[in-house]
């Protein structure tokens, strides 16, 4: 009887934070055909270089291979057609929302289509993105189905296992994170959970159904942006109280079942999105979802109100606004990692610009060319360092922040508002 190794070779199609350090993860094991559209991105891997920084160069290295036929590694590539000996595929490509935060399924449906084109009888569907319950057969597979002119079930079959990657995590990595896993019959979900259980040390959870294993997913996400929700509605009453709301969070912390959660702006791909997957579900079959959109509106809302906070102390201190020079620390969603999409820092500075003060960015994480083409601001990193001004703001608590002398940036009078409460007391004028 072959072995899982010798029975499948993998295909994972999207290379990004999600299918890279997965297919690597594989690739120990098994034979991986990694496909992304972006061709720089597939010259970079080959080479060795991660710009996600998710995997390091020599575990990279120790997995690629330029060969096709070889009985294990990655082998990376922009022709679909390579992947076509494949029996397994994984979509691991992102999940946004439009300009309304509607479900933008457009990359899934073009990555079925993809994978559709090159299917064949018996292969399995695998889909990791993050969707609402029930994308995958009434979304996904129909696609499949017309692309391949193959029957669902009866000629290729489906599963789904939700990424639960998190950027810029070196202690949670990919095998270190319990995996759920589905398939769309009993024998294919058999065949998916024996495949991740291979690879992921932490184990898995076979979920009783494919829609089942989404709507986990989704809620996990929604549940931890109603916690912050709450914790900024809070931030904003102490705020009015004057009461430091870290000092509170501390002190009821010291209960063993009190959750910990911080204050802070919500965005990323993650979390600042999938609770309108599953809002925009709940509104289709007539229910309208009042505390997940209620968390929604909250943590939307915090980039414009740490700014008005912001300028507030600063027109206490005496300042005037017009021209006034404020720098702005972090523009990335998270601390330590380059990612820059759906950050929420963007919202603080539109809010700053529209009080007419000069905004600077300082981020050595960003990509100022990636920032430059999605938001059309200029990251000034090393440059930021040879003035001094009217205010600093610290948005993302980059570990480089945290070392950095701020003092002989501030002009006299000059406000100091860290908003991720990683700077000492004695320096910060205030916090969220």
């Amino acid at each position: 009887m072959k072995s899982l190794q010798e029975t499948y070779k993998i295909g994972v199609i999207g290379l990004g934070y999600v299918g890279l350090p997965l297919a690597v993860e594989f690739a120990k094991q098994y034979k991986v055909f990694g496909y992304d559209i972006n061709p720089k991105r597939i010259k970079d891997l080959i080479s060795g270089f991660d710009q996600t920084m998710e995997v390091g160069k020599p575990e990279l290295e120790e997995v690629i291979t330029l060969e096709c036929t070889t009985l294990k590694g990655l082998y990376c590539t922009n022709e679909l057609e390579k992947l076509r000996n494949c029996s397994i595929y994984i979509v691991t490509v992102p999940t946004p929302v439009d300009k309304n935060n509607r479900p933008d399924l457009s990359p899934l449906i073009k990555a079925s289509r993809l994978v559709g084109s090159i299917l064949k009888k018996n292969d399995i569907v695998i889909y990791e993105s993050t969707v609402y319950p029930g994308v995958t057969e009434d979304e996904c597979v129909p696609v499949l189905e017309q692309a391949s002119n193959l029957h669902f079930n009866i000629d290729f079959f489906a599963g789904y296992s939700p990424e639960r990657i998190n950027p810029g995590d070196k202690t949670h990595t990919v095998a270190k994170i319990r995996k759920i896993t589905s398939g769309s019959n009993a024998k294919t979900a058999e065949i998916v959970d024996q495949l991740y259980r291979s690879v992921i040390s932490a184990g898995t959870f076979k979920a009783d159904s494919i829609k089942v294993a989404e709507a986990a997913k989704v809620i996990e996400n929604a549940q931890r942006d109603i916690n912050i929700a709450f914790v900024n509605e809070l931030a904003m009453i102490f705020n009015k109280l004057g009461i430091d709301t870290h000092k509170v969070l501390e002190a009821a912390g010291t209960k063993w079942n009190f959750l910990n959660f911080s204050p802070g702006l919500v965005g990323g791909h993650c979390i600042g999105v999938d609770p309108y997957y599953l809002a925009q579900k709940a509104q289709e079959v007539g229910y309208h979802p009042e505390v997940i959109l209620a968390g929604r509106r909250i943590n939307d809302g915090m980039g414009a109100y740490v700014a008005d906070q912001f300028i507030k102390k600063m027109t206490q201190k005496g300042t005037s606004l017009i021209n006034a020079e404020v720098l702005v620390l972090g523009f990335t969603f998270k601390e330590n990692c380059p990612d820059v999409r759906n950050t929420r820092v963007i919202d603080i500075i539109r809010r700053l610009e529209e009080y007419k003060v000069k905004v600077h960015i300082h981020d050595p994480w960003a990509n100022p060319e990636q920032v430059k083409h999605e938001y059309g601001i200029h990251c000034e990193n090393g440059e930021s360092k040879k003035r001094t001004y009217d205010g600093i703001l610290l948005a993302v608590a980059h570990q480089e922040f945290k070392k950095m002398d701020l003092a002989h940036l501030l002009k006299p009078n000059a406000v100091l508002y860290d908003l991720k409460a990683c700077l000492p007391d004695n320096i910060v004028n205030a916090r969220l």
